[in-house]
């Protein structure tokens, strides 16, 4: 009669909490703690105990949900991740991107430059860590950097560019690929100066280039502009460069493509 009983009033129990899930809007306790309870019965857990593991199974799994929204809302031109990098060309970086991944950058305000040839692996890296960013609870956004100068131009045009200014300086980690493909009028190099001055020692960016600093003049169509923004952007940041071949070109029958120069990063 006693063990009728006790199975009674767990019944009872679980549906007292499947109603105190549903008005706290958080279903999953109740499924946590449902499928939790014949085991914390048998382990011989505390109540505090039981209690602690049903929380953080419902904690976990808003982790999770909300590190795909923040990856969704990104805008990452694909979703590649770290583990899914082929290390095969570059094995000396491997070590620097985990302790990246790591998140402890992004605490810091650091930048993280990656510059090399097409097709070594830039953007993949880059969208890795932002989407590695995203797991550890910071809200990412990803675009080349023309794209960014056409989204900052249609804020100065609209009389808001200070006001676009604050509200991406909310945003833990921006994006910015394809630093070189193209040049840049002299009003969309000072823009795109103005976005790094603001997120400077206050949040990061991470950057992808073909070019060496050395060559970021001629994109920005000016010496000055160009010094100023590399001395903001590598004051605090990592600076990995990539050597090789296009992964493209794999088997191939090609090695190189033309006007790639491979230089280190402080020519």
């Amino acid at each position: 009669m006693a063990t009728a009983k006790s199975k009674t009033d767990a019944t009872e129990a679980l549906k007292q909490l499947t109603y105190l899930a549903s008005a706290l809007k958080a279903p999953r306790i109740a499924e946590a703690a449902a499928r939790l309870a014949d085991h914390a019965r048998d382990a011989g857990w505390t109540h505090e105990e039981y209690l602690a593991a049903v929380l953080d199974r419902e904690v976990a799994a808003r982790n999770a949900s909300g590190a795909q929204l923040r990856i969704r809302a990104a805008g990452f031109a694909s979703r590649k991740t770290i583990e899914e990098f082929d290390w095969d060309a570059h094995p000396a970086a491997r070590q620097q991107i985990a302790a990246l991944a790591s998140g402890g950058f992004l605490t810091e305000a650091r930048n993280v430059v990656l510059l090399g040839p097409p097709g070594t692996g830039k953007t993949h890296l880059a969208t890795g860590l932002g989407i590695a960013a995203a797991h550890h609870g910071h809200r990412v956004l990803f675009a080349t950097a023309v794209d960014w100068v056409t989204r900052l131009s249609e804020a100065h045009r609209a009389g808001r560019l200070s006001h676009e200014l604050a509200r991406l300086r909310r945003y833990g980690l921006i994006i910015v690929d394809e630093v070189g493909y193209l040049p840049f009028e002299q009003d969309a190099a000072n823009l795109f100066f103005q976005l790094v001055s603001s997120r400077y020692e206050h949040a990061s960016l991470i950057l992808t280039s073909n070019l060496p600093f050395s060559g970021w003049g001629g994109v920005f169509g000016d010496q000055a502009v160009a010094a100023a923004m590399i001395d903001r952007i590598v004051h605090h940041a990592d600076v990995l460069t990539l050597k090789g071949a296009s992964y493209r070109l794999r088997n191939r029958g090609i090695d190189t493509l033309p006007s790639i120069r491979t230089q280190d990063p402080a020519d």
